[in-house]
């Protein structure tokens, strides 16, 4: 079957296709936050005795003896915290203005009295990606519908294909940067691995001294291992728990595309 064209310059366009924030301008500041808060607050020489050993509980001296990997896994954490409150932005913008799980069962229940005006007010006063899907979808829906030259079946399939392209422009703008976390998720425990492993060898390099063994070259040692060990993990495990959230309210999202998506197809079959 040939594919049908519908032109009318009367059509709403479809909602614009938007961009959150680069993770990669994201980084880049994060690193540069990052290793002016390692070299410059952890770095202080107030942190550290005249031995130059950090003073007791003093966590920024303490956390300066990781050694140059924690600085990278500072950046790692910063871009997971900064991506995080990026995302809430975008998701609640995504989400429009009320509930979106309320929005959808008000516009099924209009939809199912074909009250299609109504629905399209609910849209405007919703707004974000749900609402601009389904307006979208009625658009077209009011185009084909006194179409004489269309079979139900070819119109059907247009306003499915309408709700089809509507989605793939609004679902890249939610999931963007998600991808960056996940990958975060891994590099963080591995930097931390990294850093715990060159920990290690200067204690051992330490142990290795003829007669007794270095305790000052011992517990710096130590200390890196340890505190890069901390970090990675804390990195890590935030990194996937941010992930897996936002992952979470993007599918609770595009199971709402699908319930209206499916709600004006029977709506129009019904019709």
């Amino acid at each position: 079957m040939e594919t049908v064209k519908i032109e009318n310059p009367n059509v709403a366009p479809q909602p614009k296709h938007r961009k959150g924030i680069s993770a990669v301008l994201v980084i880049v500041v994060c690193l540069v936050v990052a290793h002016l808060f390692f070299y410059y607050v952890c770095g202080n020489p107030s942190n550290f005795d005249a031995k130059g050993h950090p003073i007791d509980n003093n966590i920024f001296g303490t956390l300066y003896q990781g050694g140059f990997v924690i600085p990278i896994v500072i950046t790692l954490l910063l871009t997971v915290l900064a991506l995080g409150v990026e995302r809430i932005v975008a998701l609640r913008k995504a989400s429009g203005k009320g509930k979106v799980t309320d929005f959808v069962i008000k516009a099924k229940e209009l939809l199912r009295k074909g009250d299609l005006k109504a629905t399209e007010e609910l849209c405007d006063k919703q707004q974000g990606s749900v609402a601009n899907i389904l307006k979208a979808a009625l658009v077209r829906y009011r185009d084909v519908e006194m179409r004489n030259d269309l079979t139900s079946d070819e119109k059907a399939a247009i306003v499915e294909k309408e709700v089809a392209d509507a989605t793939a422009l609004e679902l890249p703008y939610m999931q963007q940067n998600l991808n960056v976390i996940a990958t975060i998720s891994s590099l963080g425990t591995l930097f931390g691995l990294l850093g715990t492993v060159l920990g290690m060898i200067r204690s051992f390099g330490a142990m290795a001294n003829e007669g007794a063994p270095d305790s000052i070259a011992l517990s710096l040692g130590i200390s890196e291992a340890l505190m890069n060990t901390a970090m990675g993990i804390t990195t890590g495990a935030l990194a996937i728990i941010v992930y897996n959230y936002f992952s979470s309210r993007v599918e609770n999202i595009t199971n709402a595309v699908d319930e209206v998506g499916f709600a004006i197809g029977q709506t129009f079959k019904e019709r």
